[in-house]
This record gives C-alpha cells, sequence and structure tokens, in this order.
C-alpha cells in the first residue's frame, strides 16, 4: 500500500507540474530565473539602440531630410551671375538660422549652371556660386569650418533639361554633409546631443511676447 500510495503521490506531482508548466507565472518556479520576462526578444532594444548609434550615415540622412524639408535648400542666379539677389539672400538667411541650431553638423553647398557656355566655364561659374554661397553663410554667423563649395557639377545636372537659358537650372543647394568630427560612429553622443537640446527646448512654455509675435498674434 505505501508504494502504491508514492507512485499514485508522484504521478500527481508530475501532473501538477505539467499543469504548471501551462501556467507561465506559476510555471516560472521549476524554469530558470528570469524566463518569464523573455519572450523572445529580450536584448533586442539595447542590440538596436547600438546599431542605430554605429550608423552614421543614417543620422546624416536624417539631418538632410529635415534640413530640405523645413527650410529652402535651393537659390538661384541671373544668367551668367554668381551674385545673390534679395530673394536669395533671405533664403539664405533662413538656412542660417537653421544651421546655427546644429553647431554639431557640416554642410555642402553644390554649384549648378545652364547649358548655355562651355563646359570648362560653366563649371567655373557653378563654383563661384557655391562659393558665393558659402560666403554669406559665413558673413551671418556660420563657421567656415562647417561649409564646403567643393563640388561643381556646372551643366551636368540641369534640374529642366533644355538648351536655352533656364533660371531654375543656375542654382545652388546646400545639403548636411555629416558631422564636424566626420568620425565613422557617433558613440561619442554628438546625435544625442542634437536631440536631447530639441528635447529641453520643446519643454519650454511659449512666453507671452513669443506668442504676441507670433503669426495671427496680437
Amino acid at each position: 500500500m505505501k508504494r502504491l500510495g508514492a507512485a499514485a503521490c508522484g504521478l500527481c506531482l508530475l501532473t501538477a507540474c505539467a499543469g504548471v508548466g501551462n501556467d507561465p507565472v506559476r510555471g516560472q518556479f521549476w524554469d530558470e530565473a528570469g524566463s518569464i520576462t523573455d519572450n523572445g526578444d529580450f536584448g533586442n532594444a539595447t542590440m538596436t539602440n547600438s546599431q542605430v548609434m554605429k550608423n552614421h550615415d543614417a543620422y546624416v540622412l536624417n539631418l538632410g531630410k529635415r534640413f530640405a524639408a523645413e527650410v529652402p535648400s535651393m537659390v538661384t542666379f541671373a544668367f551668367n551671375s554668381a551674385q545673390l539677389d534679395t530673394n536669395a539672400r533671405a533664403i539664405l538667411a533662413e538656412q542660417a538660422n537653421w544651421i546655427r541650431q546644429f553647431p554639431e553638423v557640416r554642410f555642402r553647398v553644390y554649384g549648378h549652371t545652364d547649358l548655355v557656355g562651355s563646359a570648362a566655364y560653366n563649371k567655373r561659374l557653378g563654383m563661384a556660386r557655391a562659393q558665393a554661397v558659402v560666403a554669406y553663410l559665413a558673413s551671418q554667423g556660420i563657421s567656415r569650418s562647417r561649409l564646403e563649395a567643393v563640388v561643381s557639377y556646372g551643366e551636368t545636372q540641369p534640374l529642366i533639361p533644355t538648351d536655352n537659358r533656364e533660371r531654375q537650372n543656375r542654382r545652388t543647394v546646400t545639403e548636411v554633409s555629416g558631422f564636424v568630427k566626420g568620425r565613422g560612429q557617433v558613440l561619442d553622443g554628438q546625435y544625442a546631443a542634437v536631440i536631447y537640446r530639441e528635447y529641453i527646448r520643446s519643454a519650454q512654455p511659449v512666453s507671452t511676447l513669443d506668442q504676441a509675435n507670433a503669426p495671427g498674434g496680437s
């Protein structure tokens, strides 16, 4: 009888254990410590953060998209000229205001021309236009060490394909090119500093003076 009772008791324990195995809360007693918290993706967040922080190009791309979306990135020129008109200076003032918010970021200015004239002349003219933009941005307080006018596409990338004069083709385009120190990863917090600074600014209350100066304000 004692053996039969022990066997029954053992069977009961096995049955109970099997039943407990279907209950994650009660079943954790029989499993490894912490197993209930791991549903198969434990550690994925840390892994993703590490991968994202190492992806320097993705940060540059994201900032580039923001720049193009939030301010005009292009100015145009009169025919055979690298002089900035009133409209160009107004656009560049907007660019400078945006650039000042991101002291960690570098920018390139690309110069273009239309298809009138020789390729060699247009390449020089395109570079002159890019240099004029860099000079104006520098006059707005942007360090020249953050600005590059190193590439001129001349007449090779028209917005509007035509052999005639076309103002849209006589342009410069300002783009984000990278971080100031040009490191291969952003684990030192360059991009984090940008995000944190904007996060703090977004939490600041709007003053009555700002409200009065806002569009539609009294």
